[in-house]
């Protein structure tokens, strides 16, 4: 138990005793009313599904290239399910080498290399729509120690438990990728 939790139990307790048997029956009514508010909202929300695999075509748009060893991609989704569906936050993201064996690596969320993180927002992406992030890596290349040799870069879209596939021969230092979150259009750096 945190010291938070504790803290806000002893003010409801408190809270409980001033108000009184009555007020407190009232301020509970009025809990379940805003409950029911937000069940409303989540069941009118659910009539428009998250963003899929299957229903989302990956591909890169710009490379980047830059100094100090990085490198980096626009990664582009675009639906293709046939209606509208929400995608909100990060992409996931792995390395496979030729075979399609998963390298191990990470991948950090927030700014990268070359772009600011727009922040995680709801992008309700109509069929025919697209959405944006960036990828960087940092890589100096075949003999580097700890350096992974990829050839394919999964891609799994927020929420989703399925991943696309994108041919990526790259080289990546220690298997670390950075990535913003999807926007419309994530603005490039200088």
């Amino acid at each position: 138990m945190t010291e938070q939790y504790r803290s806000s139990t002893g003010i409801r307790g408190r809270l409980a005793r001033r108000i009184g048997g009555a007020g407190l029956a009232a301020v509970a009514v009025a809990g379940l009313g805003l409950a029911g508010a937000g069940a409303a909202e989540a069941a009118s929300s659910s009539a428009t599904p998250t963003c899929t695999a299957s229903g989302l075509d990956a591909s890169f748009g710009k490379r980047l290239a830059g100094g100090m060893n990085h490198q980096g991609v626009v990664l582009k989704v675009k639906n293709t399910s046939g209606h509208t569906c929400y995608l909100r936050g990060y992409p996931g993201l792995g390395l496979e080498n030729d075979q399609h064996r998963t390298l191990a690596s990470s991948t950090h969320w927030g700014n990268t290399w070359y772009a600011k993180d727009p922040g995680k927002k709801t992008l309700a992406l109509k069929n025919g729509q697209s959405a944006e992030a960036v990828v960087s890596w940092t890589h100096a290349n075949t003999g580097t120690s700890d350096a992974k040799h990829a050839s394919y870069l999964q891609v799994t879209p927020p929420a989703s438990t399925e991943h696309k596939t994108l041919k990526f021969p790259n080289w990546v230092d220690n298997g670390r990728l950075a990535v913003t979150a999807f926007a419309p259009s994530v603005p490039l750096n200088g």
